[in-house]
């Protein structure tokens, strides 16, 4: 069962009431389990569970530290391009708002890539728009050649591609996809994506499935906090993170909580999620599943930064530039949407560090890798030598 089809079994309504019917009962029964369903994750994000907050979050803390230590990874995003076919109406580089167009070139690309490893950067996230005639597999596999030896993990936000597509980057030295389903509420989608390839709903949905045939080492997931029920489309975002790991189980995992932010021509929030209710649903991921990578952007505002950082969260975005060359080519051109955090990556590593976690600018070396496929080669060499002598 693909999860389109395991998606169609569902509905939205009847998720939304189950969740909202939770009770204490419910809530108690699931932050006492063992092994958390998805169940127990309606009842940690229900508001029953509100009275329930300082509880789950010490358990968070305590579960993150077992699986992570006291680190968090920084990274920051580097955007390529605004240039967009799509006519989404919660984002600033909608194809249908007046702004100027760029996509960097190779000179600007690394110019900006020295500015971001002159702060220390080694994680490094590439975001375009989606653009098909400009920002397509040859300019992002050039990009890949272009820098790929200068970060340790290299991760891409960028237009749903075909499973193909996904493989050629895979070899080109992507290590993670995020692609963001937005909202789950498939009756509504269109009405926030009325024009381009990203109104089609399922085509998105099944993003993530390419991405796990393609072999991605890990793949991002989210919703956009404010277009509907964060609620609903929470539990819709876990059921997706429960499928993908139960199928492409040597994948590793991320989530991410995005809150609309104010940016040119688009509407205002649907829905207003709160600070408690944004820490309610972190702690209620890390109870529901170990494993996964938790991720707070420079969307959120200083004080929830400075404060998020024991609830379970384990990658922060810093220094943040949401606009192509914002760093150093061209600083002044639009941006997707506004920063919140403006704070530099010296002042967030330092915020960590006196929090008493510390910040991870690389987790694993290249060398290392290079040196556990020469390991595999010489099994493989050893095991045909064994073969051929019996």
């Amino acid at each position: 069962m693909t999860f389109k089809e395991l998606f169609n079994t569902t509905n939205w309504e009847e998720i939304k009431s189950s969740i909202y019917s939770k009770t204490a009962v419910d809530v108690e029964r699931a932050l006492s389990s063992g092994k958390r369903t998805l169940e127990d994750f309606k009842a940690l994000i229900s508001p029953a569970a509100e009275p329930y907050l300082e509880r789950m979050a010490k358990e968070s803390n305590a579960l993150t530290q077992k699986r992570f230590g006291k680190t968090i990874q920084l990274y920051t995003p580097m955007y390529l391009s605004n240039e967009c076919n799509n006519i989404c109406t919660y984002c600033g580089f909608s194809f249908d708002n007046k702004i100027r167009r760029k996509t960097l070139t190779d000179e600007e690309i690394l110019k900006e890539v020295a500015y971001l490893k002159e702060r220390g950067f080694n994680h490094i996230l590439l975001v375009t728009g989606e653009a098909n005639h400009t920002v397509h597999v040859p300019y992002f596999k050039r990009v890949m050649d272009l820098i790929r030896n200068e970060f340790a993990n290299i991760s891409i936000e960028v237009q749903p591609l075909d499973e193909a597509e996904y493989g050629v980057l895979h070899e080109a030295g992507v290590y993670s996809v995020l692609v963001y389903q937005e909202t789950y509420h498939q009756d509504v989608y269109k009405a926030y994506h009325p024009k381009g390839k990203k109104s089609n709903f399922e085509y998105r949905l099944d993003t993530p499935d390419r991405c796990g045939k393609a072999g991605i080492h890990k793949i991002g997931l989210g919703i956009l906090l404010g277009l509907e029920d964060w609620r609903t489309d929470s539990f819709f975002c876990a059921l997706h993170l429960d499928y993908l790991q139960k199928t492409y189980w040597q994948t590793k995992y991320s989530i991410s909580f995005p809150r609309m932010r104010p940016a040119e021509g688009i509407i205002e929030p649907n829905v207003i999620v709160g600070d408690r209710e944004l820490v309610q649903l972190i702690c209620a991921y890390r109870l529901f599943n170990e494993d996964v990578e938790l991720s707070v952007s420079t969307r959120e505002s200083e004080h929830f930064r400075n404060h998020v950082i024991p609830l379970g969260v384990t990658t922060m975005s810093a220094g943040s530039k949401t606009n192509p060359g914002g760093y150093v080519v061209e600083p002044e051109s639009l941006e997707q949407f506004e920063i919140s955090d403006e704070r530099p990556v010296e002042e967030i590593a330092r915020l960590i560090r006196d929090s008493g976690y510390e910040a991870v600018w690389k987790d694993w070396d290249r060398s290392f890798a290079l040196q556990s496929g020469k390991q595999n080669e010489n099994e493989e060499r050893n095991t045909v030598i064994k073969t051929s002598d019996v």
